[in-house]
């Protein structure tokens, strides 16, 4: 048997990506500090589809 179950699998997918949004977003308000408006923009609205409720759009 597996060592993670198939609910398991799904919260630690879950979890890992809240965690690669986090990074998406925060990368985002970087760039647009960075006067990379545009970059920042793409990024921030990846990882709003990506993040928590965008998980169902994905899966």
């Amino acid at each position: 048997m597996s060592k993670h179950s198939c609910r398991g699998y799904q919260y630690d997918m879950d979890f890992l990506l809240w965690i690669l949004a986090v990074v998406l977003v925060v990368a985002g308000i970087f760039a647009i500090v960075r006067s990379q408006v545009l970059w920042g923009v793409v990024l921030i609205v990846v990882g709003l589809i990506v993040g928590p409720g965008g998980v169902s759009l994905l899966s």
